[in-house]
């Protein structure tokens, strides 16, 4: 049975191709965020792929280590895809790019409620996450990530 209290809860999703890179970074990020400023009664945090290829699987070593290296953890993490009752689930999804953003898209039957959105776009400076599976950049894709839920905390 679900706690009670998560009906009151905001209720985010963070997406992004494979959910073992950016999408549990910024999940075990905003996590960590909101239980410093001690509003852990306040959120319910997730992340999800938009593929299959890395279901089951734990964050990516070199994510997890970028993580570690500010004291956040992300054991247990397990990636698994979005599905459409995501969608009625949670109050925002949050995809990492444009291409994420499509295929959330197409995952959830469009976006009727306006409750889809990129990380970044919460920024003074909109845009895509790189994908640090490409790019090895994990100190980019960190900064993005931090600075995305930053906004996203203040509202």
């Amino acid at each position: 049975m679900e706690d009670y209290n998560v009906f009151f809860m905001k209720k985010i999703l963070f997406v992004c191709h494979g959910n073992i890179c950016r999408s549990p970074m910024a999940e075990y990020v905003f996590k960590d965020m909101v239980h410093k400023a001690g509003l852990d009664n306040e959120y319910y945090i997730e992340s999800a792929a938009t593929s299959t290829e890395e279901i089951g699987n734990p964050v990516y070593p070199p994510a997890r280590r970028k993580l570690a290296e500010h004291g956040i953890t992300c054991s247990g993490h397990a990636a698994r895809q979005l599905r459409r009752s995501d969608y009625e689930r949670f109050d925002l999804l949050i995809g990492m790019d444009s291409w994420n953003i499509r295929n959330m898209n197409a995952i959830c039957g469009g976006d009727p409620d306006h409750k889809i959105v990129r990380l970044l776009d919460l920024t003074s400076r909109p845009g895509d996450v790189a994908d640090p599976w490409y790019t090895d950049d994990f100190d980019a894709t960190y900064r993005d990530v931090v600075e995305g839920c930053e906004n996203l905390l203040k509202g």
